[in-house]
C-alpha cells in the first residue's frame, strides 16, 4: 500500500501546487501579484491594470488598458435571458451570496460556458473575463430589486469599481469614493491559496466549467471565518460604541473565547500590509465613523497586547474594509458580496491556470475509525 504523507491540520504551509499568479509572504508582511508588490499596485494603478496583469501576465500600456477596460465594461451587463431569473431570485429570502450562486448556477446557457477541459487557453480567458465582469452586475441588480428598487442602467464610461458602486447605489460616485473602493478591491483580488481560491482550483482541476468554479468558491467565501469578517468588524464597532468602552469589550470577548474580527490573520505574522493602506484610504475619506474606528483600533490593539503578549494580533484587511465600504455608501449586507466582486477575478485566473496544468486534485485521507471488517449478516 502506498505510504501516506502526514501534513499539518488545514494544510498549513503545505505547497499543493505551483502558481505564477502571486504569493503571500506571511513572515515578511508582503504579498504580490505576479512580479509586482500588490500594495504598490493599489497605490499607483487602476483595477483594470491589475486584472490585465493577472490575466495576461503584464501591465497594459495605455492602448491595451483602454481596450481591456472597454471589454470589461461591455461584459458588465446582465443578459436579457437572465434578467427574469434575477428578478425571481431577488424576491426570495436569503443572503446576497446565496442568491448570486442561485443565479450563476443557471447562467451557463446564457453565457455559453463550456467545461474547461474542452476549451483552449484563449477561450478560457474570454469566458473568465465575461464571468468576472458579470458578477458585480448581477449582485447590484439582486440587491436593488430585493429592496424594491429598479436596476440602474450601466454606465460604460465608468471604471470597474466606480461602475459597481454606481450600479448598487444608483448614484454616480465621486472620484474620491470610487478610488477608495477601487483600492480596496485591488487589495483583495488574490491572496494565495486561501479557502475559496483553493476550493475553486479543486473544481477547476476536474475540468468543470467556470460557473461551477465560481459557485464553489462563493460557498467557501460565505463562511464567517473567510469572507464574512468586514461586516462583523463593523458590528464590533457598533457594539463597542465609544473608544472608552473598547478595552472592557475586548476582555469580555476574549474571556468568552470569541475571536476579535478584524485582528490577527491565519498567514501573516508581521502586520497585514493591506491594513496600512486601507487605513490611509479611510483617513482620506474622513468622517465620524473613520475617526471612531481609528480610536477604537488603538484601544483594541493595546488590550490584545496586554491579554495575549506572546501572540501578535495586528489589524487585518477586514477592520478598515467595512469602514471604507460603509463610508462610500455600500449597505452592510453587500460587504462580503463586494469582496466577491474582486476575488472572482482571482478565482477565474486560478481556474485558468489550474486547467492548463491538467492535473486532477485528489488527496487522500487517513482513516481513524473502527477497524474495518465484514458487515454482520442480517438477522
Amino acid at each position: 500500500m502506498q505510504e501516506l504523507i502526514d501534513v499539518p491540520p488545514g494544510l498549513n504551509n503545505v505547497a499543493v501546487s505551483d502558481t505564477e499568479i502571486g504569493a503571500v509572504l506571511g513572515e515578511e508582511g508582503f504579498f504580490h501579484y505576479r512580479q509586482y508588490d500588490a500594495v504598490d499596485l493599489a497605490r499607483r494603478h487602476r483595477f483594470e491594470d491589475a486584472w490585465h496583469l493577472l490575466e495576461r501576465g503584464r501591465l497594459p500600456d495605455e492602448t491595451e488598458y483602454e481596450s481591456f477596460r472597454a471589454a470589461v465594461a461591455a461584459a458588465r451587463v446582465v443578459p436579457a435571458d437572465l434578467d427574469r431569473l434575477v428578478g425571481t431570485v431577488a424576491a426570495t429570502p436569503g443572503a446576497a451570496l446565496a442568491k448570486l450562486r442561485a443565479v450563476l448556477s443557471m447562467a451557463g446557457p446564457a453565457l455559453g460556458v463550456a467545461p474547461l477541459l474542452e476549451l483552449d487557453g484563449e477561450q478560457r480567458r474570454g469566458q473568465a473575463l465575461r464571468l468576472a465582469a458579470l458578477v458585480p452586475a448581477v449582485l447590484a441588480v439582486l440587491h436593488r430589486r430585493s429592496v424594491g428598487l429598479g436596476a440602474v442602467e450601466p454606465d460604460r464610461s465608468l471604471g470597474h469599481a466606480a461602475g459597481y458602486l454606481h450600479s448598487v447605489t444608483g448614484i454616480t460616485p465621486s472620484a474620491g469614493d470610487a478610488r477608495a473602493l477601487e483600492q480596496y478591491l485591488m487589495l483583495t483580488i488574490d491572496h494565495g491559496f486561501n479557502a475559496s481560491t483553493f476550493t475553486g482550483r479543486v473544481v477547476a482541476s476536474t475540468g468543470a466549467d467556470l460557473v461551477d468554479v465560481v459557485c464553489a468558491a462563493l460557498g467557501a467565501l460565505a463562511g464567517p471565518l473567510h469572507g464574512g469578517a468586514p461586516s462583523r468588524a463593523l458590528d464590533a464597532l457598533d457594539a463597542i460604541g465609544t473608544p472608552d468602552r473598547a478595552a472592557d469589550w475586548v476582555r469580555g470577548e476574549v474571556a468568552a473565547g470569541r475571536r476579535i474580527m478584524g485582528f490577527g490573520h491565519a498567514v501573516y505574522r508581521a502586520p497585514d500590509p493591506r491594513s496600512a493602506l486601507l487605513r490611509e484610504v479611510a483617513e482620506r475619506l474622513g468622517g465620524e465613523l473613520v475617526e471612531r474606528a481609528i480610536a477604537i483600533e488603538g484601544e483594541i490593539l493595546a488590550t490584545l497586547r496586554e491579554l495575549k503578549p506572546d501572540r501578535p494580533l495586528p489589524s487585518n484587511v477586514e477592520f478598515y474594509a467595512g469602514v471604507i465600504m460603509a463610508s462610500v455608501g455600500l449597505p452592510r449586507e453587500m460587504f462580503t458580496p463586494t469582496f466577491a466582486v474582486s476575488r472572482t477575478v482571482g478565482w477565474v485566473t486560478h481556474a485558468v491556470e489550474q486547467a492548463a496544468a491538467g492535473k486532477l486534485i485528489r488527496p487522500a485521507a487517513r482513516y481513524v475509525g473502527p477497524e474495518p471488517g465484514r458487515a454482520p449478516a442480517e438477522g
